[in-house]
């Protein structure tokens, strides 16, 4: 299998497995308060605690796709993740569904963009900008799939037939195309010939791919790489953090806000849904634009655009139509940074170990999102939604300042050692 069908491969089972894991819990978080009686605050605390789970999980799963396992990381984790959410209908007590969506974070830390990016990274080096954009152009449909499947399900056959089904989707479509894809990348990588093997000079000259591959195993096995301890790493994690909190602020709070701001429900539903079509609009723009623009100046502008969104939704108690505004702005800058999250941690921090460096790169960003929506709360009892979006704007833009000084002490990735060793 070429590798442009491999990716495409991954980019449905990508899609699969966010629908069911992660776009099914807001698709069915009322049935579940309505029918079980279970607070909404313990419920998205169950949720939050989930995507934790997943950011400590994404360190472990980054180190085993170093080692040449990733397609065994992904595709267990996957299935488990089903196994999981078939159990769902029959946790009769809050602390047993609590636990159940526990395990399912564990799942979504080895099966979800970050594990994924690291194996697409690892198998193309410098080209997986382009894979990536495509996993993500398709994957951003997994929210259009997720809630109206989960709303007729639910109609038809109640929550229980919903989960049942994904859970379904998950095991049956889900976990052999991201098994299929993630070999097939690898295999045309050359990253799947007995990559623990040493190799030869001959055999390096021959095949560049398998130079990364043993370069990347020999550093896997090594101890902690002293990136993750110089503020190199954490200027470029800070820069990301405050970036995806902002986006879990503003989206989790998205209806009230408007709402705040005389928007009238119908408008601010509508712009809620926009937001997803507006990040697979900003990946194709990217991918329009092709190599017009340099990596860390796309970022900038991702950047430039949610803080720009932000104040766009400050300033529409005074000009409505700022909310459309405010939706492209959004949406596209936060689509396109999720490409070149990865991409510019490879450009700044190199190849080397990179799963284990996106692993550790994920746990504060998936932190910051996942605790977003309850510090939002605070804000916004502290002084209403005024002072909440100015914070966050606030934020935002010390994350660009922080990601632009990882960029000025960003040194050139190293390349493996040798006569045979070639640029990644």
């Amino acid at each position: 299998m070429r590798a442009a069908r491999a990716v495409l491969c991954l980019a449905f089972g990508e899609t699969i497995v966010w629908a069911g894991f992660y776009y099914l819990f807001p698709a069915l978080l009322l049935r579940w308060e309505a029918d079980a009686g279970w607070p909404k605050t313990w419920l998205t605390a169950a949720f939050a605690a989930a995507v934790i789970v997943s950011a400590l999980v994404s360190p472990v799963s980054g180190r085993l796709i170093d080692r040449g396992h990733g397609p065994l990381v992904m595709g267990s984790a996957a299935l488990s993740g089903a196994i999981l959410l078939a159990l769902l209908p029959f946790a009769e007590t809050l602390p047993a569904f609590t636990l159940l969506w526990l395990g399912i974070g564990a799942s979504m830390g080895g099966c979800l963009y970050e594990p994924c990016f690291a194996l697409v990274t690892r198998a193309l080096g410098a080209d997986a900008r382009p894979a990536i954009t495509r996993v993500t152009l398709v994957a951003g449909f997994a929210g259009t799939l997720s809630f109206p499947l989960n709303h007729f399900m639910a109609e038809t056959a109640g929550w229980q037939g919903a989960v049942w089904l994904f859970a379904a989707l998950v095991g049956c479509l889900g976990v052999p195309l991201i098994v299929l894809g993630a070999r097939a990348l690898e295999a045309s990588a050359g990253l799947l010939a007995e990559p623990h093997a040493p190799i030869r000079t001959g055999e390096a000259a021959a095949s560049p791919a398998l130079v990364n591959s043993a370069s990347a195993t020999a550093a896997s096995s090594a101890p902690a790489p002293a990136l993750l301890r110089r503020p190199l790493f954490w200027y470029l994690a800070a820069g990301f953090s405050l970036l995806g909190f902002n986006h879990g602020v503003v989206l989790n709070h998205l209806l009230p806000i408007l709402a705040d701001r005389g928007v009238s429900l119908d408008l601010a539903v509508l712009a809620a849904a926009m937001i997803g079509p507006m990040q697979v609009a900003g990946r194709l723009a990217l991918m329009l634009a092709g190599a017009r623009l340099s990596n860390a100046w796309v970022t900038t502008l991702s950047f430039g655009f949610v803080i720009t969104a932000t104040l766009c939704l400050i300033a529409a108690e005074f000009a409505p139509l700022l909310v459309i505004a405010f939706v492209v702005l959004q949406g596209s800058g936060y689509g396109v940074l999720s490409i070149m999250r990865p991409v510019m941690t490879r450009e700044i921090l190199g190849q080397a170990r990179f799963g284990a460096i996106s692993g550790a790169m994920a746990v504060p960003y998936l932190c910051a999102y996942a605790l977003s929506p309850f510090v939002g709360s605070l804000l916004w009892a502290a002084g209403g939604y005024d002072i909440a979006l100015a914070t966050v704007a606030i934020l935002t833009l010390v994350g660009l300042a922080c990601y632009r000084a990882a960029l000025r002490h960003a040194t050139p990735p190293a390349v493996p050692p040798g006569p045979t060793a070639q640029p990644v």
